[in-house]
């Protein structure tokens, strides 16, 4: 895992392809000071319209490690760590540079005893969502993480409708 020592955070570029060093939020997310905002900033930072990059990717051990520690579920860790390993995936990101792979897999492989962990405890639908997709992505199924993650409920009603003839009957049977 890079240390907060390293100066490579100084040059790691985030979801807008400009330098972002997010250990100061990483710093507060650890801390619980500012979570909503911290969050905030993460998802802005890290992420934009498709576009992760190496500061991204430098994150998931950091988040994974900082959530090992914590009791409460909070949506925001399985959905953006799906996010960038979704984006991740793009022709227009960048790879993940050989220096951070083994730590940034070895997180994937934690966040599943995580997933397996948080699932029992479930309240909302969006954890529902996000710890689902989460598990998607660590057995291979990217697509099925995608859809998952990024459809709404309107749209999965929309798809049951359209291509199932399922959703009323469903409704119905509940």
């Amino acid at each position: 895992m890079l240390s907060f020592e390293d100066q490579r955070w100084t040059t790691l570029k985030g979801g807008y392809h400009v330098p972002y060093d997010p250990r100061p939020a990483l710093m507060r997310l650890e801390a619980e000071e500012s979570v909503v905002v911290t969050w905030k900033e993460l998802w802005n930072e890290l992420h934009h319209q498709g576009d992760v990059d190496d500061a991204s990717y430098a994150v998931v051990p950091h988040l994974v490690r900082i959530y090992v520690a914590k009791s409460n579920i909070d949506w925001n860790f399985y959905a953006i760590v799906s996010t960038i390993e979704i984006e991740r995936h793009r022709r227009k990101n960048p790879s993940l540079p050989d220096w951070l792979a083994e730590d940034y897999f070895q997180a994937w492989n934690e966040l599943v005893r995580l997933a397996l962990r948080d699932f029992p405890k479930v309240q909302t639908d969006v954890e529902v969502k996000t710890i689902l997709g989460a598990l998607a992505i660590a057995k291979k199924q990217l697509k099925l993480a995608a859809l998952i993650s990024n459809f709404d409920d309107a749209e999965i009603d929309e798809f049951l409708e359209d291509q199932l003839a399922w959703s009323q009957i469903y409704d119905e049977r509940r």
